[in-house]
């Protein structure tokens, strides 16, 4: 057979058709190699990337960046690896995520990197998991999270003024992006880590456009040891000259639908800058007492191929939501309209609050499949969330018999000067003379019970600019309690900086400010060290359960039938409830639950004689009165 083959191939013709033949799939095989390098290249070993006119450079080769966000402190760190493999087997080439300073500084110069909170462990798994890297440590993230992400005690200095050059506030920012520095910088592509850019502040044209912060900002992360990957800033189109430094490459965030029309923007303000999306938002969040956010999957799968097909760079935001669990929401205020966000952050992208793989998932993965020509992993298998049989809360214990060791003030104070950053918090006082007049409450940030006597006489809330209530009082030295909830920091806009939570100024009876008070701090970080009992418990109350789990699965918490307040299981916080929706289930990781018995602790400030919650197999995210 040999012979005749190489008898065959003697015909010149037969030659020069084979010699055309071998070019051909050698030009091929030249050309797959290229777009292989350009769109997967392997995160391992060194690598520099930088902008090159209207694209990137990965290794002075064209690379697209093909991102999308996971905020590691969204999801149980059980199940990072499980969302980093859906990533990468949509397609994706690079995760993006926020560092959330509050969580990493709770205290000043007290730092957590450990747990859930390790996030050089995270960036580790997502190059084990063929991904690379967009880092946005700050120091403000805004991404629907209390305050935005800074740590509450900055607020606790009344000279501090965040998000400015104040020195103060440089000092502290400084102080942190350092501390970071050292935990990632090492991680950085050029030291064969997986970190390819880090931006430089967070959309701060939508703030201001004081470019000698910027520039302070941008020296700092420098100084914290970020000089090896790219730098760049992220501003929506019209507000990029606001937020962007001429030295740095600028990417442009936008909504579906407005692929066209803000990119035709970047080209007029960037002509020779690349061409990037930092925030593709493929769907949007949610507020208490609002519906439920849609999004169409078929047009923003249509949209994405449009901008693959292009060339440009995009980063989806989000590829995976998660869980603002805890107390972890944010808030908006948009024209004067206090509106704090839903405990999920399910956001309908492609992989849900629970991880599962939607329509919108699969859709994207055939688009960035066409476009790259690269045929991506298969997905890991699916996580099933199970239900469980309704479960009674047979014990209970009433928050007034739950309280700490009260903090006497003359003035009333804010939860920041207690030192207190989450959870509620309750101010007491006695009124000497019988009276009936207007209790005004001065800047309530957010939510507020009063109580007179222990008997709830009416509600504030500052969602619905509600903070006069008409009282009545019948003898001398009738007890004033009003119990607030922070019900989450605004994370966006000009009022952010001020967003002291509990009371912030002063209370008010008719025109007579009232003072000398009792302050309880009331975080509920340990509510399973409460004394329970059998007996009924109506009004502001813990609920508490043991239950035996024979194969932890998640699974949701039903909470329709319950008013307003938080739930925690095995001495995690899940988050809130609230009976005026959208959100009535809360997502349970199973890794959070134990085989054998587990602990179930409700806080509802509309408790009843006999509570009971049903566990679900699917989340229930548009429900409530409204």
């Amino acid at each position: 057979m040999l012979f005749k083959t190489l008898r065959i191939l003697q015909s010149p013709m037969r030659i020069r058709t084979v010699l055309a033949t071998c070019a051909l799939i050698a030009l091929v095989l030249f050309s797959s190699s290229r777009t292989l390098c350009a769109q997967a290249p392997a995160p391992t070993g060194p690598h520099t990337l930088k902008a090159n006119g209207d694209h990137f450079e990965l290794d002075a080769k064209p690379f697209q960046i093909i991102s999308g966000a996971i905020h590691y402190e969204r999801v149980p760190r059980a199940y990072w690896r499980d969302r980093l493999r859906k990533a990468r087997a949509m397609g994706l080439n690079t995760i993006e995520t926020y560092v959330f300073w509050n969580v990493h500084e709770p205290e000043p110069g007290r730092f957590d990197f450990s747990g859930q909170y390790d996030v050089a462990e995270f960036l580790r798994e997502a190059q084990q998991e063929g991904l690379f890297v967009l880092l946005r440590p700050g120091p403000y993230s805004c991404a629907e999270w209390d305050f935005g992400g800074y740590p509450s005690w900055l607020l606790r200095d009344p000279t501090m003024e965040v998000r400015t050059s104040n020195p103060a506030f440089i000092a502290a920012a400084r102080h942190w992006l350092l501390r970071l520095g050292h935990e990632l910088a090492p991680l950085q592509s050029a030291n064969s880590g997986p970190i390819l850019a880090v931006q430089v502040e967070n959309e701060y044209g939508s703030f201001g456009s004081d470019h000698d912060y910027m520039e302070q900002i941008h020296q700092i992360v420098l100084e914290a040891g970020f000089d090896k990957a790219m730098l760049y800033t992220a501003d929506g189109a019209d507000e990029l000259p606001n937020g962007s430094l001429p030295e740095l490459p600028a990417v442009i965030n936008f909504g579906s639908g407005s692929a066209k029309a803000e990119f035709a923007k970047l080209a007029k303000l960037r002509p020779n800058g690349p061409r990037m999306c930092g925030e593709y938002w493929d769907g949007w969040f949610d507020h208490w007492g609002e519906k439920h956010h849609l999004t169409d999957p078929e047009a923003e799968a249509k949209e994405l191929e449009w901008m693959l097909a292009q060339g440009y760079s995009v980063n989806i935001y989000m590829f995976h939501g998660g869980t603002s669990f805890g107390w972890m929401n944010g808030a908006n205020m948009d024209a004067g309209k206090y509106d704090p966000d839903v405990t999920s952050y399910d956001y309908d992208v492609p992989v849900s609050e629970s991880g599962e793989m939607r329509k919108k998932y699969f859709l994207f993965r055939n688009v960035i499949a066409k476009a790259t020509g690269i045929t991506p992993p298969d997905p890991p298998a699916a996580i099933v969330p199970q239900s469980m049989p309704p479960l009674r809360l047979a014990e209970s214990a009433s928050i007034w018999n739950s309280l700490p060791a009260p903090i006497a003030s003359k003035q009333i104070l804010p939860m920041e000067d207690v030192g207190q950053s989450y959870g509620y918090i309750l101010y007491r006082t006695n009124l000497a003379q019988p009276q009936s007049s207007d209790l005004h409450i001065d800047e309530l940030h957010s939510y507020a019970r009063v109580y007179l006597d222990g008997q709830l006489v009416g509600t504030l809330d500052r969602r619905l600019k509600k903070s006069t209530l008409p009282i009545q009082t019948t003898h001398a030295n009738t007890q004033l309690d009003i119990l607030v909830e922070n019900t989450g920091r605004v994370n966006f806009g000009h009022q952010f900086p001020h967003e002291r939570a509990g009371i912030t100024h002063q209370v008010t009876l008719g025109s007579t400010p009232l003072s000398d008070w009792k302050i309880y701090p009331l975080p509920m970080q340990n509510v399973s060290s409460l004394v329970y009992s059998a007996k009924p418990c109506e009004g502001a109350c813990f609920y508490r359960a043991h239950f035996q789990v024979q194969t932890p699965a998640d699974t949701f918490v039903d909470m329709r039938s319950l008013g307003k307040g938080a739930v925690f299981v095995n001495g995690q916080p899940l988050g809130r409830f609230w009976d005026i929706g959208p959100q009535g289930t809360l997502y349970l990781p199973a890794p959070w639950l134990k085989q054998g018995e587990n602990e179930i602790v409700v806080f509802d400030l509309d408790g009843t004689a006999s509570l009971t919650v049903p566990f679900l197999e699917q989340p229930v995210l548009d429900s409530g009165r409204r």
